[in-house]
């Protein structure tokens, strides 16, 4: 599971995690996850109807979606979450209630999966 946390520091965050969640709510969020990490800083509104065009998606929709801010509540609940699990850095990863801060590569991931699953079968 994904959740958003825009912070005061990026620019384009808050509007980036709407559309996501608006790419999301016809099929695509992963798609335009991906786009979103791989155009960035390039997240301004006119960038992410260009991503939105991109993936195929009702503009018409995707557009209104993102100027209504339809998601803001959504999102102020998962900023709020983040500031009060005290997170400072994305991506961070819970594994099992395991706090993972950081881009890691998949083997540390897949480490600390296996070894909670080995505590589970205890």
């Amino acid at each position: 599971m994904v959740k958003n946390y825009p912070y005061r520091y990026r620019d384009y965050s808050r509007i980036a995690a709407e559309a996501f969640l608006a790419a999301a709510d016809q099929g695509k969020g992963w798609q335009m996850h991906r786009l979103l990490l791989d155009k960035s800083p390039k997240l301004d509104r006119q960038s992410l109807l260009d991503y939105a065009k991109s993936l195929g998606l009702d503009m018409a929709r995707f557009t209104k979606d993102l100027d209504g801010m339809k998601h803001d509540a959504v999102i102020q609940q998962e900023h709020d979450l983040a500031i009060s699990l005290d997170l400072y850095n994305t991506p961070t990863f819970f594994i099992n209630g395991r706090k993972v801060i950081g881009n890691r590569p998949f083997k540390y991931l897949d480490a600390i999966i296996a070894e909670e699953l080995g505590d589970a079968k205890k």
